[in-house]
């Protein structure tokens, strides 16, 4: 979720992005009178979402420095680790000497796709040819990944995941991808339709993150979705994957009440799989608004001493021309029964930030970022 296009977005070609903002337009407004509540209209001017003077949490909006807008670099930038260089690209399909080396490591004939592409569309062109060839289909966007789509009644999930660990291990050096995808489908044709048994391979990042010195220090740190895909497995004492935003509350809800102490770490995956990639700025309003009528139980389930704080990696406008991450502000909002309300955090320098305020909170330290623990207190 994005709050508006960064000072740089005409060099992703994402010049007038915001994700919340031209969504609200676009829709003639919209209706989250619990993320209101919070302070979510302070941030910007988003149509629908009112400005609430003594709101509940502390606001503000986050500066990504690293360069790139994809999952990957967010996560990563929010928790220490900044990237000078972007992971490569692939807009014009992968080059022979990474499929050929992927079909002798993955033992497959040949390969469908090799393009950018959506990860619908690519299944309505080939899905067909898929099931009566036999091979996979491989495809990419304009963020560094490497997408393995097959027919679950042809590559059962062990087999699809052992191609794209396959993958993972050849994409290195010049090559080093942010991501190796698996996207299993189902169904017949005219009707495929993409599974929750998707996989993210990540490469691992370059140096220990905040997760990495919080469990080394004794802590609990649980991922809920994608975390431990993103971070390679790393920094994490539990990994537990969803099935969709409305499975992410209700495991984030359920850990908030067993771990005592410690960091659960969050990603709703839906905002834009299901719809910022779609462009559906309607499908992508009902699920801020599910996440709006679930936030009432989270906030009660926080202890005193609990600090909760919302964010995006990325935006991802469903309103513009292009169906892929935008490069964007993303909000923040910090909200604790024992810190103030309120507190106009501004434009963070980064997205490590949080991160360092994580780290603060179990006297930690971060090693980038400016914590901001001081100024909600």
């Amino acid at each position: 979720l994005g709050v508006g296009e960064l000072p740089d977005a005409a060099k992703y070609y994402d010049t007038g992005s915001n994700t919340l903002g031209n969504m609200a337009t676009a829709l003639g407004g919209l209706s989250l009178p619990n993320f209101e509540r919070l302070g979510l209209g302070n941030i910007g001017e988003f149509k629908g979402i009112n400005k609430v003077p003594n709101c509940q949490a502390s606001f503000g909006k986050m500066n990504e420095v690293s360069a790139g807008k994809d999952t990957i670099t967010g996560h990563w930038e929010m928790m220490g680790v900044q990237l000078s260089q972007a992971f490569p690209t692939y807009p014009d399909g992968f080059p022979p000497e990474i499929i050929d080396a992927f079909k002798k490591d993955a033992g497959v004939g040949g390969t469908l796709g090799n393009k950018t592409a959506s990860g619908t569309g690519i299944l309505d062109e080939l899905g067909e040819e898929h099931l009566r060839t036999g091979w996979p289909i491989v495809y990419t966007s304009a963020d560094s990944v490497f997408q393995i789509a097959a027919h679950i009644d042809l590559f059962p999930l062990p087999k699809l995941y052992e191609m794209c660990e396959a993958a993972r291990r050849l994409l290195t050096g010049k090559h080093n991808m942010g991501r190796v995808i698996a996207r299993p489908f189902s169904g017949e044709p005219g009707g495929f339709a993409r599974t929750f048994d998707r996989r993210d391979y990540s490469c691992a990042p370059p140096h220990d993150t905040v997760l990495d010195i919080a469990k080394a220090s004794g802590l609990p740190v649980v991922g809920i979705g994608k975390i431990g895909d993103i971070f390679a497995g790393r920094g994490l004492t539990e990994d537990n994957h969803t099935k969709g935003n409305a499975d992410g509350l209700r495991r984030t809800l359920e850990a908030m009440k067993r771990i005592n102490e410690g960091i659960i770490f969050t990603n709703l995956v839906d905002f834009d799989m299901l719809y910022g990639h779609r462009n559906d700025a309607a499908g992508y309003y009902g699920a801020l608004r599910e996440f709006d009528g679930f936030l009432p139980r989270l906030l009660a389930a926080a202890r005193d001493e609990d600090i909760l704080i919302f964010t995006g990696d990325h935006g991802c406008d469903p309103t513009t021309p292009s169906t892929e991450h935008s490069r964007e502000y993303t909000p923040l909002l910090v909200y604790g029964k024992a810190l103030k309300g309120g507190v106009d955090l501004g434009t963070r320098g980064a997205f490590s930030d949080l991160g360092a305020t994580v780290a603060e909170a179990f006297g930690l330290a971060a090693s980038a970022g400016k914590s901001f623990l001081k100024e909600i207190s």
